[in-house]
């Protein structure tokens, strides 16, 4: 004689008992702070009457634009080239292929933690002939500790939260059920909203005064910082 099988488990139960009644609440946090990165976006365009010559000017300018940015040393935490392009520009009038110019440009991208160099550095690229100037676009590292200190706060005051209701009801809390940053369970694809809340500034660089433009005095943007969780408890049946 075979035993049964023993029965499958069943999901859990979404609401407390008499013996062990259940509170679920949200815990939030909001967070204020100084960003740790600026980044900026540097074009730098030619144009010549032939392709070598557009592709020449192009590859001076760039190479001066990298070497000045490199020269910041360590206020430059990371420095990249996103695009490189060269078009020609046909003739509006007449037949056949002819070309009148061709243009080119190079898309640099660099992230500099050290904004006092990044006023600095971001006059001196304005002043490089062709040469366009984007941002600065303020953000925090992606492990940056403000993110841990906002899930901490979020934490507290969910256990703060329950603790009170508790309280209401004459008892106290035993035990954490659960806890969940809020979609977990059904997470769609983070988009970034358009813009990203960061300002942005432009400059288009022409050539170069003798005299130095002084830096521009750049005021770092605040950053908000959100953390939101759900959390479940269990707490000693109350005498109502």
């Amino acid at each position: 004689m075979t035993s049964a099988p023993a029965p499958e488990p069943g999901p859990a139960v979404p609401y407390g008992t008499p013996d062990a009644p259940r509170i679920a609440v949200r815990g939030e946090a909001h967070l204020e702070v100084d960003p740790e990165i600026a980044r900026i976006g540097i074009t730098v365009t030619a144009r010549g009457k032939d392709r070598r010559s557009a592709l020449d000017d192009l590859t001076r300018r760039n190479a001066h634009v990298l070497d000045l940015v490199k020269s910041y040393g360590q206020a430059v935490e990371h420095l990249e080239t996103g695009a490189f392009s060269i078009a020609p520009e046909p003739t509006r009038h007449g037949r056949g292929e002819r070309v009148r110019a061709y243009h080119g440009a190079v898309r640099v991208t660099a992230e500099l933690s050290d904004f006092t160099a990044l006023g600095e550095l971001t006059t001196r690229l304005a002043d490089v002939e062709l040469t366009r100037v984007d941002g600065p676009w303020w953000a925090l590292r992606p492990g940056s500790p403000a993110h841990r200190e906002a899930r901490r706060q979020a934490v507290q005051e969910a256990v703060q939260r329950a603790r009170e209701y508790a309280e209401a009801l004459g008892t106290s809390l035993t035990a954490l059920v659960e806890i969940a940053d809020i979609g977990a369970e059904n997470a769609q694809p983070w988009a970034p909203a358009p813009g990203g809340g960061m300002r942005a500034m432009r400059a288009y660089g022409g050539a170069a005064p003798q005299d130095e433009a002084a830096p521009l005095d750049l005021e770092p943007e605040r950053q908000h910082v959100h953390a939101q969780l759900d959390a479940r408890f269990t707490m000693a049946p109350p005498r109502l």
